[in-house]
């Protein structure tokens, strides 16, 4: 009869190791004045966050994760290739102006959640630090009859970090991430230097 007693009682301490995944609503700040809006932009990622408690119940940890994003930007810049270095202008009229991004992003979280030993339908706040390694990118030009491509453009930021905080119950979750680096690294179009940074709302899907 012992042997078959569950041996996780409540209050037992646990940890919730998760797979994420998250479907993302992109948008652009701090950008200059004279530049469109981000329109449709938009991103997914997937990755793993391990769990470390800091309290005996479990109701508070910090997790550490690795995984991939990719994002699609709508966006108003043109880029030219002078004696090797990325020149950026502004042009509002073409048909189609995207950025591709691929990431390997490095989450940082700490966490509150209402769960216990045996609850897995819960309130959580997550909030944290996201790491982003940009691998790749590319700036997608189509001007109605040709399609020009930038790749892995040199004034990208190869390493940008924000804030995250991320609210929900059960599954679903929302999240939103502020960056705080801007997107490119020394550019200017025509004088003013273009300081834009990437804000993201996200449906947020935490899997056990």
């Amino acid at each position: 009869m012992y042997s078959q007693k569950d041996s996780l009682q409540l209050g037992d301490r646990y940890a919730e190791d998760q797979i994420y995944a998250a479907i993302t609503f992109n948008q652009f700040y701090d950008k200059p004045a004279n530049i469109k809006g981000s329109g449709f932009s938009y991103g997914f990622s997937i990755g793993f966050m391990k769990d470390f408690i800091l309290n005996k119940t479990g109701s508070v940890a910090i997790a550490l994760g690795t995984g991939y994003g990719y994002d699609s930007f709508n966006h108003g810049y043109t880029i030219s290739n002078v004696g090797g270095d990325a020149i950026f202008t502004i042009d509002g009229t073409l048909p189609s102006n995207r950025m591709l991004v691929h990431n390997i992003e490095f989450p940082l979280e700490l966490r509150w959640r209402t769960s216990t030993a045996t609850e897995y339908k819960f309130w959580r706040i997550y909030a944290g630090v996201k790491i982003n390694y940009n691998f790749s990118n590319t700036f997608r030009f189509y001007n109605g009859t040709t399609t020009d491509n930038y790749r892995n453009v040199s004034r990208f930021n190869k390493w940008q970090y924000g804030l995250t905080l991320s609210v929900g119950r059960g599954l679903g979750n929302v999240q939103m991430f502020y960056g705080l680096t801007p997107m490119l690294a020394n550019a200017t179009s025509g004088t003013p230097v273009i300081a834009t940074k990437i804000l993201k709302f996200s449906m947020m899907f935490y899997i056990l």
